[in-house]
């Protein structure tokens, strides 16, 4: 994705030390994307790190310093999705906490705080999710999403 001068530096990505420092310290904005196939089944993935390892969630990640939310939408969605989606194709659903006891470094005495911005993607979209962030992935229905104690409560809320 290409940024322009208005946009500034491209935002990287800090190093794990770094990025623990900021979670012990403030919340993280994140984005989440909330993608239906035809059949209206929810892409979901098995995470692979912590918070939340082990339990099926929706596809999303933080919003990085000089990001727009633009830039960070079309990022995000690309890193999880495999595909570059523009926000304003998206319906943001809702603005959430999501808060909890461990962090991405599995470090004692600090959880993570999250203020995610949960958006709906256009139903039908075409993804190819990589494999970095989640171990595998798969399609439920609400119904079943809903009866799974095995998909994270945050993400249940969504569909509540």
């Amino acid at each position: 994705m290409a940024s322009s001068a208005a946009e500034g530096p491209p935002a990287a990505r800090l190093p794990l030390h770094e990025f623990l420092e900021v979670v012990v310290r403030v919340p993280l904005v994140s984005i989440d994307l909330i993608v239906r196939d035809t059949e209206g089944r929810v892409l979901l993935g098995l995470r692979r790190n912590a918070p939340a390892r082990g339990y099926w969630f929706i596809p999303g990640g933080c919003i990085r310093k000089n990001e727009t939310l633009d830039v960070a939408f079309g990022r995000i969605s690309l890193d999880e999705l495999g595909v570059t989606v523009q926000r304003g194709d998206a319906r943001l659903l809702g603005v959430f906490d999501h808060l909890y006891d461990e962090n991405a470094g599995d470090l004692p005495g600090f959880g993570t705080h999250y203020v995610v911005l949960a958006h709906v993607l256009p139903e039908g979209i075409a993804v190819t999710p990589p494999p970095e962030q989640h171990s595998e992935y798969q399609w439920l229905s609400v119904e079943a999403l809903l009866a799974n104690p095995q998909v994270h409560e945050y993400t249940k809320a969504y569909f509540r």
